[in-house]
């Protein structure tokens, strides 16, 4: 039976859709608009705009300049100042309205997350459900959190591209909830319709969101620096966010910096390997392109065999393909457990840190083929990665101690829990980390020794939703830490002899009434 894209998902039905739904986002031209000062305007300098599933041409990407950046955050200004008088009650109602209205459109938000940045279909639908059911939670919380602390004024956002509605959009919600204005940057690698179509729902339920889209060299000044911002929040990796934690703390700025690190998993006198094995196929959900992959592999030696038995088990059934193709006739899309990367140059920075560390003495245990019965006839694949493993990974190789945000895994062999901990250590904090063992005493004993900010025994640990806490330690996160309670008070003026907990780079040299 011959294969075909599924119709429901089809491109040119979606954006028929989208200028259905919201045709105040496109210019006479069909292409997307920026919001900004309460209109979409500004369609930039258009940069080509394309799709990671197959290299589609999806459209294009408006390109604003740093002085229509600048203007911009002065225009989200304006609005605080009249949105700061508006009463919780009234906030809160306005909020559930553009909740609402995004619970209509969940497949459609889900297939252009699909197309845009290649998460399967069935992933891409969690995130836009986590997305509204979080921020339905925080609706009934935040009288309790709030505790009528006041706004900071206006929120800058500068996020990643992988998880545009579930992370991005749910932060902007609750920003305004609690009395801000919020500017966020779209994603370049990803975003942009997604977001575009849930701002235009949130505007219309009148949310004071801005919305701005081009390179991160040429905005940052305007994001980061302008002296209207209040906070910035970030997710990206370690080269810009340290650069932007100095900048953020010299001019006294909320901030809440999420970045890279190697998340790991121990194993150490375990034997519940099948429980193991559904982990491993579990934690290359989006190609383990997730701040809380795990990549890192640290393994007790007389173990290793059993291990390594698991982790080829596991990586042998996962289905990695074209995320929405079907056979004929199908209305469902299928059960892939990753499409590609979120681009191939992506693919080829991989390739070249892999290569790297082959160069200088990593064994490679396996590398899985991609299947072409995965695939249309002909199609761009360009953008895909099948899972690799590297055992012995020297420490002058790029990926001892990165991370690969890809379906590249290393792993360790050792003879010692101190070895086991060093090794689990070794990119100086990071947001996740687990251990197998049968031993209850072994998970007690390494607990407090590693570096990370949420720990797991015997399974993984994730971001987490609602009123659990997320941050980091060392280099994976600077600032306030988020996520329920903590959350509403990152997006508030700190309550007289209040501490606001987080990771900061300087205790001394916090915003005023942060101590």
């Amino acid at each position: 039976m011959s294969k075909i894209i599924l119709p429901a998902a089809r491109w040119e039905l979606l954006e028929s859709q989208l200028k259905t739904i919201a045709p105040e986002m496109f210019n006479s031209e069909g292409r997307v608009l920026n919001h900004i000062a309460g209109e979409w305007k500004n369609s930039g300098h258009a940069k080509p705009y394309l799709s990671p599933v197959d290299g589609t041409e999806l459209g294009h990407l408006p390109m604003l300049s740093s002085a229509e950046g600048k203007q911009a955050v002065q225009a989200a200004a304006l609005e605080f100042a009249d949105w700061r008088k508006v009463d919780l009650d009234t906030r809160r109602a306005k909020v559930a309205a553009a909740v609402a209205a995004l619970r209509p459109h969940r497949d459609l938000l889900a297939y252009l997350l699909t197309w845009e940045i290649g998460k399967p279909v069935a992933q891409s639908r969690v995130s836009v459900d986590r997305c509204i059911e979080g921020v339905e939670w925080y609706l009934e919380k935040i009288e309790d959190f709030q505790q009528n602390r006041p706004p900071l004024g206006v929120m800058s956002n500068i996020a990643s591209w992988n998880y545009p509605m579930s992370v991005l959009f749910h932060t902007m919600l609750v920003q305004a909830l609690c009395g801000n204005a919020v500017v966020a940057k779209v994603p370049t690698d990803g975003g942009l319709y997604t977001l575009s179509l849930a701002v235009a729902l949130a505007r219309r339920a009148g949310l004071p969101f801005t919305l701005i889209s081009g390179s991160g060299g040429e905005l940052s000044e305007a994001l980061i620096e302008s002296p209207e911002l209040a906070a910035v929040s970030y997710v990206g990796g370690k080269s810009h966010g340290r650069g932007i934690s100095l900048n953020l703390i010299e001019n006294r700025k909320r901030y809440m910096l999420e970045m890279e690190g190697v998340n790991p998993y121990g194993i150490w006198e375990y034997s519940h390997w099948a429980d193991l094995e559904g982990q491993i196929k579990k934690g290359y959900e989006y190609a383990e392109q997730r701040c809380t992959a795990y990549p890192r592999w640290v393994v007790q030696r007389h173990l290793f065999p059993e291990f390594l038995d698991t982790y080829m088990s596991a990586v042998r059934s996962l289905r990695i393909g074209h995320p929405l193709l079907v056979e004929a006739g199908a209305t469902e899309a299928p059960l892939v457990d990753f499409g590609p990367l979120i681009n191939n140059r992506k693919v080829e920075e991989l390739r070249g840190h892999i290569a790297d560390a082959l160069s200088k003495g990593a064994v490679k245990l396996h590398k899985s083929e991609l299947n072409e019965e995965m695939f249309l006839p002909g199609q761009d694949i360009s953008a895909y990665l099948a899972p690799v493993a590297l055992l012995g990974v020297p420490k002058n190789a790029h990926l001892y101690y990165n991370e690969p945000f890809g379906p590249v895994d290393t792993f360790i062999v050792v003879d010692t829990l101190d070895e086991l901990v060093n090794e689990m250590n070794i990119s100086n904090g990071n947001l996740v980390s687990s251990i197998a063992t049968d031993n209850r005493d072994v998970a007690t004993r390494v607990a407090p020794e590693l570096r990370s900010f949420k720990y797991g025994i015997n399974k993984l640990r994730s971001r987490g939703d609602k009123e659990e806490a997320f941050g980091g330690l060392g280099q994976s996160w600077k600032g306030c830490y988020v996520g329920g309670e903590y959350l509403v008070q990152a997006l508030t003026e700190a309550a007289p002899g209040h501490r606001l907990y987080g990771n900061f780079h300087d205790y001394t040299l916090l915003p005023e009434g942060v101590n």
